[in-house]
C-alpha cells in the first residue's frame, strides 16, 4: 500500500490551480438557452442576480455553453467569475443525458478565446473534515460516474495519513454526457479542504 500511496500523493496533476486554462477545446454543439428562459445569463446584471438569488441554472443539454445563450456577446473574449461571498450558491448544470448539482461558493467559466463557446466550467466544493471530504468524492463517483477505482485508491493513500497533502486529479466520468473530473486539493495542515470540479463537453471534438 505504501507504493501505491506514493504514486497518489506524487501523480502529476492534470488539471494545475484554482486558475481556468486559456484556450481549449472545441465545444461539441451548443446549448439553446436563451437569456429569461430560467437559465442565468452571465453579464453583469446577470452575475448580480445570481448573487441575490443565490441560484444558477446553465444549459448543457446539447454538449456545449455558447456565450450568446448567458447574454454575452458571440465570440467574445469572455471569464464570467461570480463569488458568493455570504453562504452558496445553488448550481444546475443541465447535461445531454444527466444533471449536475451543487451547492458551491464559486463559478466559473473559461472563454478567453474568439469562439463563440465557452471551453469549460468550474466550481468548487469544500469540506470541513477528511470524512466530508471523501463523502464528496464518493458522491461523485456515484452520481456522475467518476472513476471508482482512482477515487478510492487516492482515498485509501490519504486516509493512512491524514496530516499529508496531495494535488490529484481523479478520471473524469461522464455518465452526464458531460466530462466531469474532481481536482482534489488537500492539505491535512487546513481546516478546510477543496475540490475544483471541471465541466468540459464529452467527447471533444
Amino acid at each position: 500500500m505504501k507504493s501505491l500511496a506514493a504514486v497518489l500523493i506524487a501523480a502529476p496533476l492534470l488539471l494545475t490551480g484554482c486558475v481556468v486554462p486559456y484556450g481549449g477545446e472545441n465545444l461539441r454543439g451548443t446549448a439553446t438557452a436563451i437569456p429569461g428562459d430560467g437559465y442565468a445569463r452571465l453579464d453583469a446584471a446577470g452575475i448580480a442576480q445570481i448573487k441575490a438569488s443565490k441560484e444558477a441554472r446553465l444549459d448543457m443539454s446539447s454538449g456545449g455553453l455558447t456565450k450568446a445563450s448567458v447574454g454575452l456577446e458571440d465570440g467574445s473574449s469572455e471569464a464570467p467569475d461570480v463569488l458568493i461571498r455570504d453562504g452558496v450558491m445553488n448550481l444546475e448544470i443541465l447535461g445531454p443525458s444527466g444533471t449536475v448539482t451543487a451547492k458551491t461558493d464559486r463559478l466559473r467559466l473559461n472563454g478567453m478565446n474568439t469562439r463563440s463557446e465557452f471551453t469549460e466550467v468550474t466550481y468548487f466544493l469544500t469540506a470541513q473534515s477528511l470524512d466530508g471530504y471523501v463523502a464528496l468524492i464518493r458522491e461523485g463517483v456515484d452520481r456522475y460516474g467518476i472513476n471508482k477505482e482512482s477515487a478510492e485508491g487516492w482515498i485509501e493513500s490519504i486516509s493512512n495519513r491524514p496530516g499529508d497533502k496531495s494535488d490529484f486529479a481523479i478520471q473524469p466520468g461522464t455518465s452526464t454526457g458531460l466530462q466531469i473530473t474532481y481536482d482534489l486539493r488537500y492539505d491535512g495542515s487546513k481546516h478546510t479542504q477543496v475540490i475544483i470540479v471541471h465541466v468540459r463537453p464529452w467527447p471533444t471534438n
